[in-house]
């Protein structure tokens, strides 16, 4: 091989090594332009990815919250509810108290109208009062001809009236206060609580 030859050679060495040099530049760029792309559309996957999941903490802290909230205001409502009814009781008793405490003369014509109207309901009958009202159901009872079925029995815990039951025990009626006063409790307890609290 002359000189020639050897030039030959080496400039089909170097069109080689230039047309490689010139391929793995465009590998080089189309790798670097793959690259480029993959990180553009993992940062725009991990974005979205991070936007999900803050949207979804977002909702989740927002319904915690709000379960927090709710639970609150039951709290508050039951507590609110609750003083309420205390507050009702006491007035109920108080109620009772009062009715209890009026003069003799009051629970005297209240027991002679309780009597006259048990009359029309049973004709014979054991006459129950509180122990402060005994005497008085006594004195009644032997005052009026239209009584002469009942008799007085053993004194009962309630705050005035009376309680009767027929002498064959298969009637009973309930003329105390307590009975009179729960119906118109029920009756009007809208009213006292509108009155109370608002």
């Amino acid at each position: 091989m002359g000189l020639e030859g050897s030039k030959g050679l080496e400039a089909v060495i170097r069109e080689i090594r230039e047309k490689g040099r010139k391929e793995a530049e465009k590998i080089r760029a189309e790798t670097q332009a793959d690259v480029e792309a993959i990180l553009r559309d993992a940062q725009s996957r991990a974005a979205e990815i991070k936007m999900a999941a803050k949207e979804e903490a977002d909702r989740a802290a927002t319904h915690i919250i709000n379960q927090e909230v709710s639970a609150a205001k039951l709290v508050v409502k039951r507590q609110v509810l609750n003083a309420q009814k205390t507050l009702l009781d006491q007035v109920y008793s108080a109620s009772l108290a009062a009715i209890a405490d009026l003069p003799a003369e009051f629970h005297k014509e209240a027991l002679t109208e309780l009597l006259k109207r048990v009359a029309g309901e049973i004709r014979e009958g054991v006459v129950h009062a509180n122990e402060r009202d005994t005497p008085v159901v006594k004195e009644i009872i032997s005052q009026q001809k239209a009584l002469s079925g009942y008799t007085v029995g053993a004194p009962v815990d309630i705050p005035g009236g009376i309680i009767v039951e027929s002498r064959d025990g298969e009637l009973l009626v309930d003329y105390s206060y307590r009975t009179f006063l729960d119906e118109i409790w029920e009756s009007s307890l809208k009213d006292v609580s509108d009155i109370l609290f608002t």
